[in-house]
Order: C-alpha cells, then structure tokens, then sequence
C-alpha cells in the first residue's frame, strides 16, 4: 500500500479550487440536460433517483443494479413516466457508455470507492453515498482520482448543504457559551438481531451475487438476510458508524473546524443483548483525540430498557444528533438540521431554523455545471476525511479485546469525559438487564495516528500490525482498487 503525504495530499486539494475541465468532458451547453446514471437503488438509490425527477436539465438515461428484480421495478417506473432509460446489472457496462455525463452511487458501502474511481477514469462525475469508502487509504485513493481526472465528486452527507448548522457554530464562535469544550456525536438507533444462522444461505436467483460482492470475498451468505444487513459485517459494511454515525460524525468535524485527521482513538463497545451473526458493535463510544477540542461518538442500538420502544436521549438531542458543550452551555443540533442553544441549566438561549435554500443533490448539478469545485458542499475530501474517522473508531475496536469494566475505568481514569461517558454506557446496559461481569466489554485498542503514512503506532507491535492491516484489504480480482488511479 502506497501512501501519500501530507504534503501531496494538501497540494491536490489546493487544486480543487480551481475550475475543473477534464480533456474527455463533454462541455455543457447552458439547456442541456447533464444525463444520469444511478447504481444501486433498494435503498438510498430510490431516493436519489426521486430527488434527480425534481431537478430541472437532469435526465435520468441509465439504471444499474445487481438484483434483476430491483432494476426491473425501476425500469418498469420510468416506463409509466414515459421515460426509456437504459438498464445494465455490471457498472462496468454502464461506466462505457458515453451518454452519461454523471453517475449516482448507493450501493453497499465496499463499492463505494471503486466505482468512484472507474467513474472518475472514464470521465464521468459522482455523487456518492456515506461513507464514501470502506476503509481508510481507499478513501484517499478517492480524493486522487477525483483531482487527477479533474471530475467533481460530492458525498451524501447532507447536513453540508443546511442553513442551520452554519448558524449553530457562528452561535458558538460569537462567544455566547463561551469556549468549545467536546463535540458529541449521537447514533442512538435501534437495531434488533439480525439472527443467527447454522449453515450457508441460498442467495436468491435474482442477484448477481458475483457482481454484488465486487471488491470484498466471495464467501457463503452466513445470515439470513443478504439486503441491509450487510451494514453489521466487516466484509462489506462499518456498523452503525459508517451507516448513520457518518452524518453526525461529519458535523462534529464540521463543528470543531478540524480538515485532518485526530493524533488518538479509543473505542469501548461491543454487541450485547443478543448473540447474533452481526460482528460490528451495537454499543459503542469512542474518542477521536482532536486538540483541543475532541470528538466523542456513541452509538446505542438497543432502547432505553427492556420492555420499552423509545430510544435514550442525551441533554437536548433524542436519538441523533450532534451536541457541542461549551464553558457556559450547549447546542444541540437534531438529525434533521434543526436545534438550539441552552445554558448550563438548559434553558433555551437561541432557536435554529432547519432546512437550506437547496437540495444536496440539486448542489451537486449546480457545480457539474459550473466546475467551479469550492462550490461544492460537500467535496470528496470532506467525506473521505470523516469517513475515515468512523473507520478509525472501528478499527480501535477490532483491534480491542474483552476486559473487566474495572480495567476499561482504570485505563480511562484520566479522562473526565471519557469516564462520565463510560458511566452512561453501563447505565444504559444495566437497563437492558446485560451484566457486564458475564459479557464483557471489549476495550479498544489505544492507537496514534500518523496522518502522513495512514499507519496507527502502538506500544504492542502484534496490536499495531493489526490495526493497520485494517487501514485497506486484499481486493478480489478484477474488482481491484488500483494504486494508481
């Protein structure tokens, strides 16, 4: 694996600030329609492709996905909206056509960065889902793609394109609430068992299952459900970190000011209440150690106790959000943009508007136009960055093992956040009836992180060599994500 430096890094995203015009790029007319191709659509893609319908100069000409019955169901809308749109189950056949001039990805995240980067070479612009990779240095090989090829990327985080949150943190930088002191990041989302298997699973006939593993091993299906819950397996999802923690992880960063990576992560989590075939954590906190202000992340997928449905809350944010904590109070921002700021007592000091002047999609289209890339608001660079902050917090974890409580309240004495932290998790725990002396909780690895070289630093060598091992994979040919893009 080939990194880049910082110095390089930086130099290519200087140059985002100019206008980019590939050599191979169809030079738009002012009434042309840009015409756009989805991939991947069970999901956000159904989104995407509604939100595209309400553009004005967009036209969908193109559809991808490797579930036939999937695909056909969207060919089959377009066809009642009297709309012929070409239909393909391989990328790579949609990636060669040259009446596409933009592609749209909302596929499981382990094709996120290959086909952002095929779509890149051939010429095309992306907008791509969170997380945008599904590891670490892919993400940086992203970022080359996008300024090598000059093509505009922009990542589906769309909290990028609210009036509110701007006005949140001028709040804060005005002095209101005096100095920053930690960003938190809120995933407080249910997630049931997914189940547990005995043996293989047949993939149903309507997949390319080939085609919809791409990049990650080709093994059996081991859990019931191949949709969705890829989300809770290493191989091709990042927990609810990369799934709805990217969002809040991403305001955080936004929040604090912050363009680089922490110097320190530290997670404590593990799956509890049930034993299932998930393998990411669905009870976690984690500290990415930014100075001076940090960024704290909690996810929590059962509810507030047994028997109940709600979810918990943390000061003025149920269930997601992002809450920054001042000398003198807090805001809290909900996952939908909107919020307020509070003193220390909680009482309201100021109320956020929620929503922005236009869609994170209608954002992008605007600068497929213009090529002007410091428009854009949410360029690749941001999300790879953010992205790659869930990946760290995974990483400490996977690189963690099983300990008493005692000993993860000794490692953490020294941090008063990280302990008044820990104090919640096995509050939350206990009200799920899980005894932590019988199922333990896994202490992460302690990691530094060296920005330059993409590697973590370690006092054991065996836990350093794993954690960055974690930082890329070995690609299944010919779904390979190249060195040189």
């Amino acid at each position: 694996m080939k990194s880049v430096t910082r110095r390089n890094f930086i130099k290519g995203s200087l140059a985002a600030g100019a206008v980019l015009l590939a050599p191979n790029s169809r030079v738009l007319g002012a009434n042309e329609d840009i015409r756009v191709g989805v991939i991947g659509f069970r999901g956000q893609g159904s989104g995407h492709i509604s939100r595209y319908l309400g553009i004005e100069g967009v036209r969908i000409t193109a559809l991808c996905d490797a579930d036939s019955e999937v695909l056909g169901g969207q060919v089959a809308k377009a066809d009642k909206r009297g709309q012929k749109v070409k239909a393909y189950t391989d990328v790579r056949k949609l990636l060669d056509d040259r009446d596409i001039d933009a592609v749209s990805i909302a596929t499981p995240n382990h094709w996120h960065a290959l086909m952002t980067i095929w779509a890149c070479q051939a010429g095309k612009d992306v907008y791509v889902e969170k997380p945008v990779c599904h590891n670490i240095w892919e993400g940086q090989k992203m970022v080359e793609a996008a300024r090598k090829h000059k093509r505009i990327v922009q990542t589906g985080t769309q909290s990028r394109s609210s009036d509110a949150i701007p006005e949140a943190f001028e709040f804060i930088k005005a002095g209101n609430i005096g100095a920053m002191k930690v960003a938190r990041g809120l995933c407080y989302k249910r997630r049931a068992s997914i189940g547990k298997v005995s043996g293989p699973q047949m993939v149903p006939s309507n997949i390319n299952y080939n085609l919809w593993t791409g990049p990650a091993p080709l093994g059996p299906l081991m859990r019931k459900q191949l949709h969705y819950d890829w989300h809770w397996a290493w191989s091709t999802g990042n927990g609810d970190l990369g799934n709805q923690g990217i969002h809040q992880m991403d305001v955080c960063r936004w929040a604090i000011g912050q363009s680089g990576f922490p110097k320190r992560v530290l997670s404590v989590g593990g799956r509890f209440g049930y034993i299932d075939d998930g393998e990411s954590a669905n009870t976690q906190f984690a500290i990415l150690d930014y100075d001076p202000v940090p960024i704290v992340f909690e996810v929590r997928g059962l509810t507030r106790k047994t028997g109940d449905t709600g979810m918990d809350y943390y000061k003025k944010v149920t269930d997601i959000g992002v809450v920054i904590e001042c000398e003198g109070g807090y805001v809290a921002i909900g996952s939908n943009g909107g919020g307020g700021a509070y003193d220390k007592d909680g009482k309201r000091l100021q109320q956020f508007a929620k929503g922005g002047p236009e869609s994170h999609q209608q954002n992008f289209i605007n600068v497929v136009r213009s090529r002007k890339v410091d428009d854009l608001k949410a360029d690749i660079q941001k999300g790879y960055v953010s992205s790659a902050l869930c990946h760290m917090a995974n990483i400490s974890h996977q690189a963690g093992h099983t300990v008493p409580t005692e000993q993860i309240a000794e490692h953490i004495k020294s941090d008063a956040v990280m302990t008044e932290t820990f104090g919640r998790f096995q509050e939350h725990l206990a009200a799920n009836d899980v005894d932590l002396k019988q199922t333990e909780a896994t202490l992460g690895a302690d990691l530094k992180f060296d920005a330059d070289q993409l590697r973590f630093e370690h006092g054991q060598e065996n836990v350093a060599n794993l954690a960055n091992s974690l930082v890329s994979r070995n690609y299944r040919k010919p779904f390979v994500v190249p060195e040189q893009v």
